[in-house]
């Protein structure tokens, strides 16, 4: 057993070395962060009203849906009061100087309103101001209790604004920045401990739980969405097999009465002694009609399968109409006998349609090989379901017989009416040089008449 180890020529110029799974990662999540929190960051991104039918918009008057529409934006405002508040009681000299602080730890939480990932550059550049003011005076380090609460509000706030990956790069960014803060500006030596850790450890809680919510939301977007196509796709399916077999009907119906119409238009002359010779072109005038017209419908029945077609509403025939429509073949010059056994009894409403069906497009396809034979139908009823069986003798003169331009669309509908019903078809010629169509369609026994018989 040997390996073969296949190597890629390297181009001069190096533009296509292979680099490792290591480092395709590193540059990827380096592209995600340049995309995410360096490219257009202070692009203007309004936060947009609560969809109707949410939380907060799905009762009430029309006055508090408008109202509740905006609560997202009310919970920002509150958040940013939140942090002015938490820094104005925590800067110990009041005044001017505490406002200033509570404007630098407010204002980057509103700006998550309008440019959120600009928001979490500037709540870093403005808890590094507060840092200078605060830090000297009481010791905390590197997040004064404003930058504390109004960094976690920026956090949390762009996290549900934009995607995990982004949540999980300020995360990162941030613990990078606290350490670099607490190094440069820390004031352990007044007795006060670094509050990165808790900051962090409140931020991860509060981002993951964002990026949980996310990642359901988008889950279930995704499962609704894949639930709309496969909705649509079924539509789409019974709709096409609803448009076959309008076409498989549509070609059964208007084939078999075209076909005896191109029939009866060539045989008419010879049934009337010395025809005069208008007469017999206006028959064959007739007949090339009809043939063209039979060309026609199976060219288009396949744009028919494509295109919408309304049904008609007539009822659909049974075969206790079969002996009009062997009238109707004996008419066209076709000598058909019938002969049925068993007990005739009624069937299902499907089962009819398609024995009538395939008797109508047997007898026509012997109208049109088989010109001048003679045909039998052959309906057995028996326990488990019908028997059919067509079968037609040779033509007397198979050199005279013009071929018929078809699709094969007739021998094809049958035996999609046959498997649609689970039955067994088979269609081959015969020892004599007809032609034979043998059809079982199964019939479940009624449970009364089970009972019936075990009695």
């Amino acid at each position: 057993m040997t390996d073969t180890t296949h190597t890629q020529p390297i181009p001069p110029d190096g533009t296509a070395r292979q680099h490792s799974p290591e480092v395709r990662f590193a540059a990827d999540a380096l592209r995600g962060l340049r995309q995410d929190l360096f490219h257009d960051a202070f692009a203007y991104r309004p936060l947009p009203p609560t969809e109707p039918g949410g939380r907060f918009t799905r009762r009430g008057s029309e006055r508090m849906r408008e109202y509740g529409a905006r609560a997202p934006h009310a919970v920002v405002v509150t958040l940013a009061g939140l942090a002015v508040f938490v820094a104005l009681v925590t800067t110990y000299t009041g005044g001017l100087f505490g406002l200033v602080c509570g404007l630098l730890a407010g204002a980057p939480v509103l700006l998550t309103l309008v440019r959120p990932a600009g928001a979490f550059w500037v709540s870093l550049a403005a808890n590094t101001v507060a840092l200078v003011l605060v830090g000297g005076v009481s010791g905390e380090s590197p997040f004064p209790p404003g930058g504390f609460v109004g960094h976690l509000a920026v956090l949390t706030v762009v996290a549900v604004r934009t995607r995990p990956r982004t949540a999980a790069w300020m995360w990162l960014l941030t613990a990078a920045y606290g350490v670099l803060a607490d190094g440069l500006f820390g004031r352990n030596d007044f007795g006060y401990g670094s509050d990165l850790g808790p900051l962090l450890f409140c931020a991860a809680v509060a981002l993951l739980a964002v990026s949980v919510r996310q990642t359901l939301r988008q889950a279930r977007r995704e499962v609704s969405v894949h639930q709309t196509v496969t909705a649509h796709e079924r539509s789409r399916r019974t709709l096409l097999e609803e448009r076959t077999t309008i076409a498989r009907e549509l070609h059964d119906v208007v084939a078999h009465h075209m076909s005896v119409v191109a029939i009866q238009a060539e045989a008419a002359p010879y049934r009337v002694e010395n025809p005069p010779p208008e007469l017999e072109q206006a028959f064959a005038t007739i007949r090339e009609n009809a043939v063209a017209a039979l060309t026609e419908l199976r060219r288009v029945l396949g744009v028919v399968r494509a295109q919408d077609y309304a049904a008609p509403d007539a009822p659909q025939p049974t075969l206790a109409e079969l002996d009009g429509l062997l009238a109707n073949v004996r008419d066209a010059g076709l000598d058909v006998t019938k002969l049925v056994t068993g007990a005739v009894r009624e069937l299902p409403q499907g089962v009819e349609l398609s024995a009538y069906r395939i008797v109508q497009e047997a007898l026509s396809n012997t109208l049109r090989h088989a010109p001048g034979a003679d045909a039998k139908v052959e309906i057995g009823y028996v326990l488990g379901g019908l028997g059919l069986r067509v079968v037609n003798t040779a033509p007397p003169a198979p050199s005279l017989v013009k071929p018929s331009p078809g699709a094969g669309h007739g021998i094809t509908g049958m035996r999609e009416r046959v498997t649609m019903l689970n039955g067994e078809m088979t269609a081959a010629p015969t020892a004599e040089g007809g032609y034979e169509v043998t059809v079982f369609l199964p019939v479940p026994a009624a449970p009364n008449e089970g009972d019936e018989g075990a009695a």
